[in-house]
């Protein structure tokens, strides 16, 4: 078990989203050991408040002032009684969910800002310390208990196909999973890669709007997320197309068949970048920054891996897996300096040594992702970062 570097927001109700199985429940029990747990993920609980939202007043103990309702987009009618019992009783709400789509997307009553949100995402490097393994992370991911599994593939294996297939299915997003399914195969295809919906929509055999309405449900339920191009001042024409990502390196290689025409290239590329990604976001939870993270990608296909942009300045990386990088590796980091002179450029690889080359600062992948705070210009202490708000 491994300590989260999350705080909970004193004297307030908060929302805490997060993939299943990231660790939201057991750092709450952690956080609120006292508190009146309530687990809409068990049947009884779930036919019991589904029925009547308002029996909900009668789970909870007298003096109990803090009460944690685990996976509350079950029941989006028990947001009302929540509501309510904060107005009336001045009782503390901590509710997780793995899921936003049913919540926002339903008009659900989200507590008119009386809790706050915050977001919970797999481990990091700042919070495995000396246990985090580079090549342990890309080949099983960042989910607590495939991390420590000792068989990772049969648990991944277990995650996507009794949560991720099925569960989405149970929830009645989807009418048709047969399609979803070779959907999350073809998807697993686009990690990292600029995203085509017509092109996804010929691999799994649906409609572009439908391929585009399953990219959605990733999103909404936290488990994919589209990264949009940097176009600030451009002065070049650039490309339209986001990004795609799966959360976690260990998901996305269980969702992606792999041939005998895979390269180590071409899977050890994307999950570089996919943990950057991952940590760029942690962070941005951890201190409550505006950074916002994007790519630049021009239509003559130049492309910078990733655009970190917002008050604490302009920066540029990229994520290389070969252990020499070559002058001309760089050509679309060079250009993206060209236009924007004040940027601060990185390239993260697969070497040892650390260098700066004609405005350009080399770090080792490893060495550049536990140092990224530093980098960014931010710290990991929420009481440094005044705009901290987990």
């Amino acid at each position: 078990m491994y300590p989260r570097l999350y705080k909970s927001l004193k004297n307030n109700s908060f929302f805490v989203f997060g993939p299943r199985g990231s660790g939201k429940t057991t750092w709450l029990a952690q956080e609120f050991p006292t508190a009146t747990t309530i687990d809409l993920l068990h049947d009884d609980t779930q036919r019991l408040l589904r029925a009547s939202p308002s029996r909900l007043e009668g789970l909870i103990p007298p003096g109990q002032k803090t009460i944690v309702i685990d996976e509350v987009q079950k029941i989006p009618a028990l947001l009302d009684e929540v509501h309510r019992l904060i107005e009336k009783r001045k009782l503390r709400f901590v509710l997780t969910g793995s899921s936003a789509r049913k919540l926002k997307r339903g008009a659900a009553n989200l507590l008119a800002g009386r809790a706050l949100e915050t977001h919970f995402y797999p481990l990091s490097i700042w919070e495995l310390g000396k246990d985090f393994d580079l090549n342990k992370s890309l080949s099983r991911g960042l989910l607590p208990a495939a991390y420590q599994h000792e068989d990772p593939k049969r648990h991944l294996s277990a995650y996507v196909n009794t949560y991720i297939k099925e569960e989405i299915y149970a929830e009645g997003i989807l009418r048709n999973l047969d399609n979803f399914v070779r959907f999350l195969e073809a998807i697993s295809f686009s990690q990292a890669q600029v995203l085509s919906y017509a092109a996804l929509a010929r691999d799994c055999g649906v409609d572009p709007k439908v391929a585009a309405s399953y990219v959605q449900v990733l999103e909404d339920l936290l488990l994919g997320k589209t990264l949009p191009v940097f176009s600030k001042k451009a002065k070049r024409r650039m490309t339209s197309h986001p990004k795609f990502f799966l959360f976690d390196t260990g998901v996305w290689k269980t969702l992606r068949p792999k041939g005998p025409l895979d390269t180590d290239a071409d899977l050890e590329g994307a999950g570089l970048e996919t943990l950057f990604f991952h940590h760029h976001q942690v962070l941005g939870e951890f201190t409550g920054w505006d950074q916002k993270l994007s790519f630049w990608r021009t239509q003559s296909k130049l492309e910078v891996d990733f655009v970190s942009y917002g008050s604490c300045g302009l920066f540029a990386f990229e994520c290389k897996r070969s252990s020499m990088v070559r002058s001309e590796d760089l050509t679309s980091l060079k250009a993206f300096q060209e236009d924007y002179p004040s940027a601060k450029c990185f390239v993260l690889y697969g070497g040892t040594d650390e260098r700066f080359v004609d405005g350009v600062q080399y770090y080792p992948f490893q060495k550049g992702l536990e140092k990224l705070p530093f980098l960014l210009g931010v710290s990991l202490d929420p009481k440094i970062n005044s705009a901290a708000t987990s």
